[in-house]
């Protein structure tokens, strides 16, 4: 696969990942008690695409640090691992919560009644996206694939997500911001990603159409 068919494929990627994320974060803020089944698992569904267009943009931008600077070949490859353990310790945690939520024979929250996801979707995921976001920003200005921002950006990024590593030391009221399944944890870093994800995936798309050849110049008579 070339240059520009794969900047194309991985920005659509990340921009489908993102748009499904954003759609997803609202429906944790519709009820103020324990919501019905239809909206629990509508989310759920949503993030599950959303990290399937996640795999696919990891796995993308692996392949373009491979072809655009083969020395730092090792960095696409830690953004890639470290970006598909943190979909699939998400994707358990949905199916987690929602085998609970269709077990259940009343409406429950399973932010709070399933304690199994508590550091799944905090401390563990912030502590994986952390390493997935160092790896993307340094394998972007190493290998000059992206504009600098895309690179600063996924280290400040990092450096948040660090920041909620030790939440699980907080309890697990969701309405607490810093708590192991609290919104600052849990919902605000969903939503940062997003936006970050979606800019970056535009970013990658519109850099395909800066790789087109430029046609070659007519002879002169």
């Amino acid at each position: 696969m070339n240059d520009i068919i794969t900047r194309r494929l991985t920005g659509l990627a990340g921009i489908a990942a993102a748009v499904c994320f954003i759609v997803e974060v609202p429906l944790y803020f519709l009820y103020s008690g324990p919501p019905p089944d239809a909206n629990v698992l509508t989310r759920l569904l949503i993030g599950i695409v959303a990290l399937g267009g996640l795999i696919l943009f990891v796995t993308g931008f692996r392949e373009l640090v491979k072809q655009v600077s083969p020395a730092h070949e090792w960095v696409g490859t830690v953004a890639f691992a470290t970006g598909l353990v943190y979909a699939t310790v998400t994707l358990v945690s949905s199916g987690l919560e929602a085998g609970a939520v269709i077990a259940a024979d009343q409406p429950i929250d399973p932010t709070i009644t399933v304690s199994g996801t508590y550091i799944l979707y905090g401390s563990i995921g912030r502590l994986l996206l952390a390493l997935f976001l160092t790896a993307v920003g340094y394998g972007v200005t190493r290998a000059d694939l992206l504009p600098r921002w895309t690179g600063r950006s996924a280290y400040v990024l990092a450096a948040v997500n660090l920041a909620f590593v030790p939440s699980l030391f907080f309890g697990n009221t969701p309405a607490h911001f810093y708590a192991a399944n609290g919104w600052g944890s849990t919902a605000l870093m969903g939503a940062l990603l997003s936006y970050w994800l979606l800019a970056v995936g535009i970013s990658v798309y519109r850099s395909a159409a800066r790789r087109t050849p430029a046609a070659a110049p007519a002879l002169q008579p």
